[in-house]
């Protein structure tokens, strides 16, 4: 009996590792289980680079450590066990293993999958090699035997001998293209001795070629007070991140090049994340000019090739910095000391594909790794990271004058509403098209912007502003093709409404416009004016962003037109004008980030008049005036706008004052859906004995269906991350069951762009 209950006892302080072998396979599902040995009882945690006896002959092969249980896969007897922590020290794939297990237990996904996000280069890539051909004779002898070939009348070689004699080392391809000579002449010359093929490697880099010269610009007092708080605050060990709020303009980006050549000074790496390719044109270049080589970028554009390239770089060290978005934040740096964040509040940080995972928060937990810093910027601080700046969670730092104390622009707000009852009906109002004339008056440059790229959305009163929504959730009723307006949040519909349930006039109806529609007003009413359009239909290649705005800088047009990838970020000095048209597309829609996207995006495009020597302008037209995002824009007033959407937040319990977690279902049968969500929501109902959360729905998604899967989402809300975690891991569990079997189902924490 006695023996029986010790063998249990032994049993039950087991634990068993889940270990990959080999993370540069493509097969990265494959697991193999290990027994852990008592000495590493305790000590042994995800990520750690371990030794173990692999196959028949038991080869010492290193693995990482993926997860530890006290379940054994299979009979515990033919189980191996480990023979130690590998020697190696701690590499850089042990690090971003680490952090995909950290994704997983954060985002709720499978290891797989955030193996797959750190790891963006999944598979073997086949090097770029550069073939050329090198003289291998004297002068004196190359022109002995150029004789003989022409003696002996052998053209193709005699073509070939002259061009070496010009240029004693040509790439391949051209010599053979322009000597218009056969592989076979090249390879009997070689067998002569008279040249000889080389190959070498070829890095596919993607830095801007012919930079012009860096020229310094010293910092002024503000940027060198702030730099030398951040550095000091480095040095003393305060690993708190940092957020810089400066006004546009006020010069963030000196202040992230001094920081990284503070860090680059010290052998260690850094990362600068931006939140679009359309930003790299004039960051990349700026960066590259006082780096150089040392530089490396990514973006969504790049080939699986260049995306490889760049990443071996950075694992041998080849390289320093890391430019790009979200993606960059995983480059495999051993020594990395500094990641940054710019426009840290822009959306795209957000990942829309499990594990919905945010760049800001995952930079935290990477940089808590490697004892790296973490920087973040922006002029519109996201209400999450200001929130924690003001708890003493992150270090602040306000940058409150523009570089050289250029004055902020001049903005007037342009009420749409009061334009219609004087019988203006074009898309721009008297004071945009005032400012529109004199700006080419004085050949001066505007950029016109529209919120979003057109479509139906809300519905509004054209005469009184007033937007028709939910009476449960404060958002927009968004209005579908068969005359249904829908709350995206928690399903109340209602059919559409003829007439304005608050003045009663009958202008009302979804608000229509687009980019091209713009451009042909512009066009229209000034025949003549030099046009760009930049949206998501003239940026496709992989070029477009640089080719559109090279143009726009050297000044090849009078106006720069499109959606919200215009206003973030670029510095035209010769910009005085900035209209901001149709800004209620984004104040009303379904989502209750909606006032703080507008606030962002109506400060963020009016920050980019005025730039240069000369004074800007900024136009609003709105048929909301009075909303408070609106009106704090106007006035470039972030603490006025923060006091009073944190109020809305904590009063509706919405991210930061509460935690909110989103369940997405999508499954091909409507039917299907509709019980598995009804399933989901009860297993919800019975973790919430306390009712300490809030759950809404289950209801249609933003896009009830698309490519044939039908659509749901159920939102829980409550105060306390732990609490919302433990239910998202009962939930996934509870998802294992047979009615969910058809369903995709994905969970997202803080949701920021729809499903």
């Amino acid at each position: 009996m006695e023996d029986a209950a010790f063998a249990r006892k032994e049993e039950s302080m087991e634990q068993y590792a889940r270990v990959i072998v080999d993370i540069s396979l493509e097969k990265l599902d494959k697991t193999f289980t290990y027994r852990v040995p008592e000495q590493l009882l305790g000590h042994l945690e995800p990520g750690m680079q371990v030794e173990i006896p692999f196959g028949k002959g038991n080869r010492l092969l290193t693995g990482y450590v993926l997860e530890l249980t006290e379940e054994a896969a299979f009979d515990r007897d033919k189980i191996k066990q480990l023979r130690g922590l590998s020697q190696k020290g701690v590499q850089i794939e042990s690090q971003l293993i680490r952090l995909a297990a950290w994704l997983r237990r954060t985002y709720g996904c499978t290891m797989n999958q955030a193996l797959k996000t750190v790891l963006p280069v999944k598979r073997q890539v086949e090097e770029k090699r550069r073939r050329q051909v090198r003289l291998l004779l004297s002068l004196e002898e190359a022109k002995k035997q150029l004789k003989e070939l022409e003696r002996k009348s052998q053209s193709a070689r005699f073509r070939v001998l002259a061009a070496l004699l010009d240029e004693p080392c040509r790439d391949y391809g051209e010599l053979t293209r322009v000597c218009q000579v056969p592989a076979q002449v090249i390879q009997k010359m070689e067998e002569m001795g008279i040249l000889k093929v080389e190959q070498e490697t070829v890095v596919r880099r993607t830095i801007p070629q012919e930079l012009p010269k860096f020229l310094q610009i010293p910092l002024n007092e503000q940027q060198r007070r702030i730099t030398e708080e951040i550095v000091a605050g480095f040095e003393a060990g305060d690993s708190r991140p940092c957020l810089i709020h400066g006004v546009t303009g006020s010069g963030k980006t000196e202040i992230y090049l001094e920081l990284i050549a503070h860090i680059l000074g010290q052998g260690r790496e850094a990362i600068l994340l931006i939140p679009e390719i359309a930003l790299t044109y004039q960051t990349v270049r700026r960066f590259c000019q006082r780096f150089g080589d040392q530089v490396a970028v990514l973006h969504s554009k790049l080939s699986q090739g260049e995306r490889h390239d760049q990443f071996e770089m950075a694992r041998k060290g080849r390289i320093k910095v890391m430019l790009g978005p979200r993606s960059a934040l995983f480059a495999p740096f051993s020594h990395l000391g500094l990641i940054i964040i710019d426009e840290e509040h822009e959306n795209s940080y957000k990942s829309e594909n499990t594990p919905r995972y945010h760049a800001r928060e995952t930079a935290v937990y990477r940089a808590g790794l490697t004892g790296a810093h973490v920087v973040l910027g922006s002029a519109t601080p996201s209400l999450e990271s200001y929130y924690r700046a003001s708890r003493g969670e992150y270090r602040l730092f306000s940058m409150k004058e523009r570089v050289k104390r250029r004055p902020l622009p001049q903005v007037t707000v342009a009420d749409m509403r009061e334009e219609l009852r004087m019988g203006n009906r074009s898309m721009f109002s008297q004071a945009l098209r005032k400012g529109m004339e004199g700006c080419l008056i004085r050949g001066e440059q505007m950029m016109l912007f529209l919120n979003r790229r057109g479509f139906a959305g809300f519905v509004s009163c054209r005469t009184c502003g007033h937007v028709i929504k939910c009476p449960h959730c404060d958002v927009s009723l968004t209005l579908h093709r068969d005359g249904r307006m829908i709350c995206h949040y928690c399903g109340h519909e209602e059919p559409q409404v003829k007439r304005c349930p608050a003045c009663g006039s009958g202008y009302v109806g979804a608000f229509r416009a687009g980019t091209q529609q713009m451009e042909e007003a512009v066009s229209r009413e000034f025949p003549g004016i030099r046009i760009l359009r930049m949206d998501a239909d003239t940026t496709r290649t992989r070029d477009s962003y640089e080719r559109i705005l090279k143009s726009f800088s050297q000044g090849e047009a009078d106006v720069l037109l499109g959606t919200q990838m215009i206003v973030k970020g670029h510095d035209f000095p010769n910009v005085t004008l900035v209209g901001a048209l149709a800004a209620d597309l984004s104040l009303h829609a379904s989502d209750y980030r909606a006032a703080e996207r507008t606030f962002q995006l109506l400060t963020q495009a009016a920050g980019r008049a005025g730039r240069g020597e000369k004074p800007g302008q900024v136009v609003i037209q709105t048929y909301s005036p009075e909303h408070y995002s609106v009106a704090a824009a106007a006035r470039q007033d972030y603490q006025g706008f923060y006091q009073q959407e944190l109020l809305y937040r904590k009063l509706m319990g919405y991210p930061p004052a509460w935690e909110l977690l989103a369940v997405y279902m999508s499954g091909p049968v409507e039917n299907a859906l509709s019980v598995g969500a009804a399933a989901l929501r009860a297993a919800a109902d019975a973790l919430n004995q306390d009712g300490q959360l809030q759950i809404i729905g289950p209801a249609d998604g933003m896009i009830a269906k698309v490519q044939d899967q039908y659509r749901k989402v159920l939102y829980i809300k409550g105060e306390q991350e732990k609490r919302l975690l433990a239910c998202r891991e009962r939930l996934e569990e509870a998802a294992q069951a047979e009615c969910f079997a058809s369903l995709h189902i994905q969970f997202d924490k803080n949701p920021m762009n729809g499903f």
